[in-house]
């Protein structure tokens, strides 16, 4: 009997857990069943949502490492940039099927993020931002020399179309597949936030040395951490490469990097859904708001500066307090009338 209960008990857990994130779930796809109806066959639409879409994946690979982990890594150009040329490589050099690159991108990217995370275990703070931004800048530069590899600085273009067992998909339907693989992360995201693993490396952010005196190990929780960023910056770069039909070393910059860090910041930090409400706020000021087009990015400033005056907690956040006292409100209202 004493074996069943603590079963119980984490089957509830899950159970809630489910529960409560079914709600941003259905959230989630409303909202993007939104924007692909307001995308329509509009060509200029649809690359504002796919950059959305890349921008909100690769802010969804800092989420974990840095919101939830405390570990800033500023290689995250580096990554999607490997996501994009496995696409490239495996298109212009190889006889393999395309998504073949969807699948190794993610997968050196990961491996790469947790050499470094190794090589910079004992880093932190300041000092973990300025490596993994040097390593970033060198990178890029060697995708530049490269030349026999990755195309130098003209890079790859003239990419194969992507086959699905024999179905291509045309531009409307593969920004389809990318807007339910952003929903499909940041579900799953959402989840491992609230696992015991999500707990145990929330805690890492907030106290490692409890951490550790639990039995856990820190550097081994932030190397996972750091990976699995990086596999989802990578297909981030994957998918935006193909849609753009080429990639170059200038595809992906550091402008990418510091983007996606106010994204988490502006949508709100309690959830992964607010990284992608950060990128659709981004995309709007900086690339489809015709009256600050050429200061764009100075008004995302702004913003990202009075969110956190006025809304620590990011936007969702800051909605999510509304309706708390919503209820509140109408359950006094109630309770008065009773």
């Amino acid at each position: 009997m004493t074996a069943v209960a603590p079963t119980r008990s984490r089957v509830t857990r899950w159970s809630a857990g489910f529960a409560e994130d079914r709600g941003a779930l259905i959230l989630g796809v409303i909202s993007a069943v939104i924007v692909l109806s307001w995308v329509g066959s509009n060509g200029f639409r649809q690359s504002l949502a796919m950059t959305a879409a890349t921008y909100a994946l690769v802010a969804l690979g800092m989420y974990v490492p840095f919101v939830l982990a405390g570990s800033l890594s500023l290689a995250y150009s580096a990554y999607a940039s490997i996501g994009g040329y496995a696409v490239g490589i495996v298109s212009e050099k190889s006889h393999l099927p395309l998504l073949l690159g969807w699948i190794a991108g993610p997968i050196v990217a990961a491996i790469l993020a947790a050499i470094l995370g190794l090589v910079t275990r004992r880093l932190s703070g300041f000092y973990l931002a300025a490596v993994t931004l040097l390593f970033s800048t060198a990178f890029a530069a060697w995708l530049t020399d490269a030349e026999g590899i990755t195309g130098g600085s003209s890079g790859i273009g003239n990419l194969r179309t992507l086959s699905i067992f024999g179905w291509t998909p045309t531009p409307y339907q593969f920004l389809v597949l990318a807007v339910v693989l952003v929903v499909v992360v940041s579900f799953l995201l959402d989840r491992l936030r609230l696992s015991r693993w999500g707990v145990v490396v929330r805690t890492v952010r907030e106290a490692p040395r409890a951490v550790e005196a639990s039995g856990a190990r820190v550097p081994t929780l932030t190397i996972a951490a750091l990976a699995i960023g990086a596999g989802i910056a990578a297909l981030g770069g994957a998918m935006f490469t193909y849609s753009v039909g080429s990639i170059t070393p200038d595809t992906f910059t550091l402008n990418v990097v510091f983007l996606a860090i106010f994204m988490p910041l502006l949508g709100g930090t309690g959830t992964p859904w607010g990284a992608v409400v950060g990128a659709l706020i981004t995309v709007e000021l900086t690339l489809n708001f015709d009256a600050v087009k050429t200061s764009g990015t100075l008004l995302l400033s702004l913003a990202v500066l009075l969110v956190m005056l006025l809304a620590s907690r990011g936007v969702l956040g800051y909605l999510d307090e509304l309706r708390r006292r919503g209820l509140a409100l109408l359950s006094r209202n109630g309770s008065g009338h009773g």
